[in-house]
């Protein structure tokens, strides 16, 4: 089944909002119920050639929200990132409805490529709600959004496929509080990160739309609290990063077409592994989400390897200079 058998478009390269509202357009293929509901969705071109993990996690909760109770809404999912997704191919997704009860509904979703699952989720959906409520107090002192550079002003110069597709292919305006680590570590070395984000144009206005697009951008920079306590960028040569699962608890309704403070912190690293936390809080301090994500982070070891790194500093050392003096 390709994309425009299943009823969805190529994706736009015009607009990069639009392009996240038509990333979560799924299309359903009729008749083709087993003991799931089956959709497909369209990959995202991504330099490297791997599908973005946020955009997996993002269609899996649009598939799973299709097939509960109208106005029953994602409130916590887990999930499992099992192997990485080649971004030229479409994603089929199959939904188990594991259970229905008077407010929650549970699924199961797998997406797919090629018949092999390279994400497993479970999901719970619930009706709205009264009851006792308090939060997590917004950070004070942060700078506001319009005072920090956004990507495309830190790395819009780099002739490189990376540095554009970072700078101006995200449907997510991203602006670090602290200095980004895209290119270089600058700063205290302390296990924390902040970044305020929200989409470059407005968004439809779908309340489990705007849900998903909020998983879809908590994968962005999560893990960059690991990297700032070690000194790493993610340039650091010879380091491979890769997400192994991801959790995520909404909390109060969220718009991502505005301002999002996104508060991360990691607790431990060991074992090549590490793991980071995140707090995400409306412009006007409502705490709207959390999130975690264990990943994996390797830095080479043997003598080799350093001095291939080394020599690879340098480069790009160099190239960055030529850069800024371009």
């Amino acid at each position: 089944m390709t994309e425009a058998e299943a009823g969805m478009p190529g994706l736009s390269l015009e607009d990069p909002t639009t392009s996240l509202i038509e990333l979560l357009n799924l299309g359903e293929l009729e008749g083709a119920r087993t003991d799931e509901d089956i959709f497909i969705g369209p990959s995202q071109k991504q330099p490297r050639q791997r599908v973005f993990g946020g955009q997996v996690l993002a269609q899996s909760l649009v598939a799973g929200s299709r097939t509960v109770p109208e106005g029953r809404g994602v409130h916590s999912m887990h999930g499992y990132f099992l192997r990485p997704g080649d971004a030229n191919k479409p994603i089929t997704f199959g939904v188990q409805r594991l259970r229905d009860g008077r407010s929650f509904s549970a699924r199961r979703v797998h997406a797919y490529q090629e018949g092999t699952p390279i994400l497993s989720m479970i999901a719970s959906f619930q009706d709205e709600d009264e009851g006792i409520e308090h939060q997590t107090e917004m950070p004070a002192g942060v700078p506001d959004p319009e005072s920090l550079p956004s990507t495309a002003d830190l790395l819009g110069k780099y002739d490189h496929p990376v540095a554009r597709h970072w700078a101006y292919e995200r449907p997510f305006d991203i602006r670090h509080v602290d200095p980004a680590l895209y290119v270089s570590a600058k700063g205290p070395k302390e296990a924390r990160n902040a970044v305020w984000m929200r989409t470059f144009g407005r968004m439809p206005d779908d309340p489990e739309l705007h849900r998903a697009a909020l998983a879809y951008a908590s994968d962005y920079t999560l893990l960059e609290s690991i990297l700032r306590k070690h000194g790493m960028s993610w340039i650091t040569p010879g380091m491979s990063v890769a997400s192994l699962d991801h959790a995520m608890w909404w909390h109060r309704p969220v718009r991502v077409d505005e301002w999002l403070l996104y508060v991360q912190e990691s607790p431990s690293a060991q074992g090549a592994r590490g793991l980071a936390t995140g707090k995400i809080f409306s412009r006007d301090g409502r705490h709207v989400a959390t999130v975690a994500q264990e990943g994996m982070i390797r830095v080479p070891t043997d003598f080799k390897n350093k001095v291939k790194g080394a020599v690879q500093t340098k480069v790009l050392e160099h190239q960055m200079r030529k850069a800024d003096r371009g």
